[in-house]
C-alpha cells in the first residue's frame, strides 16, 4: 500500500544528513563534555559548532542566552514557571496575557499559574484565526508581566503578529515570549528583528530527532530555570549533554534555513495544489488567508464529516493526517481552533490537518488529491447530518 505522510506539524523525518552528523556520537565519541579527560575534549569542540549553528539559525547574539533542553514544551514550562518565580513573586506585576489558541504546553501551564493566583487573558482569535493587535493594546497593563504568543498556529498554520505584539508588551514593561516551534524550518525567524525576550521551539518540527529543542533567552531578560543542578547550560539547565541529538539539531537547522527558499517555492505550491482540490468539493472550507499561513499547513474541515471518520479512513489507504495538535490526538471534544472562530459545533468537528514537509513529493500530493475527495464521498453517503444538510439546502 502507498504511504504518504501529511502530518508533519506533528513530527518529521529525521533528515539523512542529519542522522549522518549524529552517528558517531552513540559509540566511538560517547565522552560527557564537561568531563577533562580526551573523551570530554573530543566533545567540546563538536557541541560549540552545534550551538553556533542553533545561535545562527534564529540569530541570537552573542551576548543572550541558548539552552539546549527536551522540547518546546519543556521551554514553554520554563519560561511561564520562571516568570512567576522570578518576576510575578518579586514585583506588583502579577498578570500574564496570551492567546486562546496556544499549544497544550501553554494553556495548561497558564491554567496552573492561575491555581496560584496568577491573573490570566486568554486574547480570542478572529475568524482567520489570530489576535487582533487592538485586543492585546486593551489587554496589557502596568500590571502584566509576560505576553506570549505563538509565532506560527500549529493547526491553521496562521502567521500571527509578534513583532507588533512585543511592542505592545514593552510598551507596558512587560516581557515577551513566542512559541516558535510552528515557524521553524518554515520562515524565516529572527529572534533579534522581533525583539523576543524568550522563544522556545522544539528540534523534531524540522528534521531532527525527538527529544531535543531549545530556549532563547534575551541578555536583558530575567534568567529563567526550571531543572536545578549542575552548571550545564551555563547553569540555566542542570543534566548531562544530550550530545548526539545536540549537533543533530544544529545540523537541522543549519538545513532548515537554507530550505526557507525550496518551503516558501515549490513546497508552497504543492500546498496549494492540494488545498485547492479540496475546496473543490462542496461544502468544504481552508481555515485562514493562505497568504498569511506557513508554506506547508491546511486546516481543512468537510460538512457532514467526522475529523476523526476521515482520518481512519484515509490512514487505511496509507495517508497519515490529524485533526490538530498530536499532543491532543486522543480528545475527541470539538476543535478549538474552529470553536474559536465562532464556527457551528458540527464543524468544529470535523476539521483535519494536513501538513507537508520537504521531502514531500508531487506524486504523494497527487494521491491524496485522488483519495481525500472519494474518503469524503464515501462518509458523506452514510452520514444522515450531511442527508439533511442537503434536504434543508434543497
Amino acid at each position: 500500500m502507498r504511504r504518504v505522510y501529511l502530518d508533519n506539524n506533528a513530527t518529521t523525518m529525521v533528515d539523512p544528513k542529519v542522522k549522518e552528523a549524529m552517528e558517531p556520537f552513540w559509540g566511538d565519541k560517547y565522552g560527557n563534555s564537561n568531563s577533562l579527560h580526551q573523551f570530554g575534549a573530543e566533545l567540546r569542540s563538536v557541541l560549540r559548532d552545534a550551538l553556533d549553528r542553533l545561535y545562527a539559525g534564529i540569530n541570537a547574539g552573542d551576548e543572550d542566552d541558548l539552552v539546549v533542553n527536551s522540547c518546546a514544551s519543556e521551554g514553554n514550562n520554563t519560561v511561564l514557571q520562571g516568570i512567576y518565580r522570578e518576576v510575578i513573586c518579586q514585583s506588583a506585576r502579577d498578570h500574564i496575557v496570551t492567546t486562546s489558541v496556544e499549544h497544550p504546553s501553554m494553556r495548561s501551564t497558564c491554567h496552573f499559574l492561575e491555581s496560584l493566583g496568577v491573573k490570566l487573558t486568554y486574547l480570542p482569535v478572529n475568524n482567520q484565526g489570530v489576535v487582533s493587535l487592538e485586543s492585546v493594546k486593551e489587554a496589557v497593563s502596568d500590571k502584566t508581566a509576560l505576553v506570549s504568543a505563538m509565532w506560527a498556529n500549529n493547526e491553521t498554520g496562521m502567521i500571527f503578529p509578534i513583532r507588533e505584539i512585543a511592542e505592545i508588551a514593552h510598551s507596558r514593561g512587560a516581557l515577551f515570549h513566542t512559541d516558535a516551534a510552528q515557524a521553524i524550518g518554515k520562515i524565516k525567524v529572527d529572534a533579534r528583528e522581533v525583539e523576543a525576550d524568550y522563544l522556545t521551539f522544539s528540534g523534531h518540527k524540522f528534521h531532527a530527532p525527538k527529544g531535543v529543542g531549545g530556549l532563547y533567552i534575551r541578555s536583558s531578560a530575567p534568567k529563567v530555570r526550571l531543572i536545578y543542578g549542575g552548571e550545564h547550560m551555563g547553569g540555566l539547565r542542570a543534566g548531562t549533554l544530550n550530545a548526539p541529538f545536540m549537533i543533530a539539531m544544529g545540523v537541522a537547522m543549519q538545513l532548515a534555513n537554507e530550505a526557507l527558499p525550496y518551503e516558501a517555492g515549490e513546497v508552497r505550491r504543492l500546498k496549494d495544489k492540494l488545498e485547492d482540490a479540496l475546496l473543490a468539493i462542496p461544502d468544504a472550507f481552508v481555515v485562514g488567508d493562505r497568504n498569511l499561513r506557513v508554506p506547508n499547513t491546511i486546516l481543512a474541515s468537510a460538512r457532514g464529516v467526522e475529523g476523526e471518520s476521515l482520518l481512519w479512513d484515509l490512514n487505511k489507504r496509507g495517508i497519515a493526517a490529524s485533526t490538530g495538535s498530536a499532543c491532543a490526538s486522543e480528545d475527541l471534544a470539538a476543535n478549538p481552533i474552529l470553536s474559536a472562530i465562532g464556527s457551528d459545533e458540527e464543524l468544529a468537528h470535523t476539521a483535519i490537518r494536513l501538513s507537508l514537509s520537504r521531502f514531500t513529493t508531487e506524486e504523494e500530493i497527487d494521491y491524496a488529491i485522488e483519495t481525500i475527495p472519494r474518503a469524503i464521498k464515501r462518509l458523506r453517503d452514510i452520514s444522515t447530518s450531511y442527508a439533511a444538510v442537503q434536504n434543508e439546502q434543497e
